[in-house]
């Protein structure tokens, strides 16, 4: 696929997009897609154009988002439930962002590697991801399996494949490894009604100091719990961070799952959207086309 069509399917699935559509029933990414991959579009809503913009994304170009958007339903919506289970996405650990993080009564973190991307620095990331969690996984394309397994067979991370068909397969289980945790690390992470509410669990105040000093005192004092006992904590404080209209969000088509998940919908917003699905002249994109 040359590098325009590239550019513009990476600019239709994303939140900025959605965001455009949501409140302005108009995206010149996504009125550019209709022109250039949707031969007829003619007596069709905007749900089953984005369906074929979306079929073109997994045919020809499997991208970072089709990687997400497949895991996020095949194991957040598929295996577990969003009720019980929180994902997120683009969690910075060190010197590493996290693609995918899947949080029920344990964490995994979920690092994807894509038929674009190459292994060079998933020694590192992965490093960096059990400075905060216990178990790691790569989610990566039948091109990287062979590698994957030479690289990472005797390691406690885990494979799992995302076959040409679309199915996710595991390889290799991800097992709990603890040795790296870091509570410094931890508590970058945590936002500060977060780690405040946790230091006032395990030492029933918060620490007495100027403004300048308050952030260091509470890692201080974070980093004198147990390893543990923190981790159990920290585990059980992100999967709170995400909640969601669940019978609002079950309306929302499989390929923009991804994008409403983690774009803190609000009632207005899938009611918006909603609509605008429904539309199968949508003033002005349809006179874009």
């Amino acid at each position: 696929m040359g590098a325009d069509n590239s550019i513009l399917l990476n600019r239709v699935f994303t939140r900025n997009t959605l965001r455009e559509i949501v409140e302005s029933n108009y995206s010149d990414a996504y009125a550019s897609a209709i022109r250039r991959y949707i031969s007829d579009p003619s007596g069709k809503d905007n749900k089953q154009l984005i369906s074929e913009i979306y079929c073109v994304l997994k045919k020809e170009y499997r991208n970072e988002y089709f990687y997400k958007n497949t895991i996020l339903n095949k194991l957040l919506l598929g295996i577990h439930k969003p009720t019980t289970t929180t994902a997120l996405s683009e969690v910075s650990i060190g010197k590493s962002k996290a693609d995918f993080v899947l949080i029920n009564g344990r964490a995994v973190v979920y690092e994807i590697k894509t038929e674009l991307d190459n292994l060079d620095r998933l020694e590192s990331q992965i490093a960096n991801y059990f400075k905060a969690f216990t178990r790691v996984s790569v989610l990566a394309s039948e091109d990287h399996v062979d590698a994957l397994l030479k690289l990472l067979g005797d390691s406690p991370v885990g494979i799992c494949v995302l076959t040409k068909k679309g199915t996710i397969q595991e390889k290799k289980k991800p097992q709990e490894y603890l040795n790296q945790l870091n509570k410094d690390i931890m508590f970058k992470i945590l936002r500060k009604h977060e780690y405040e509410s946790l230091i006032v669990k395990h030492f029933g105040t918060l620490p007495e100091t100027s403004q300048f000093e308050y952030y260091r005192a509470c890692k201080q004092l974070f980093c004198q719990i147990d390893t543990g006992a923190a981790y159990l904590d920290f585990v059980a404080t992100l999967k709170r961070r995400r909640q969601i209209d669940v019978e609002s969000y079950k309306q929302i088509p499989y390929e923009l799952k991804f994008l409403v998940y983690f774009s803190e919908f609000k009632t207005n917003d899938y009611r918006r959207l909603n609509s605008f699905l429904q539309q199968k002249e949508v003033s002005p994109c349809t006179s874009l086309i």
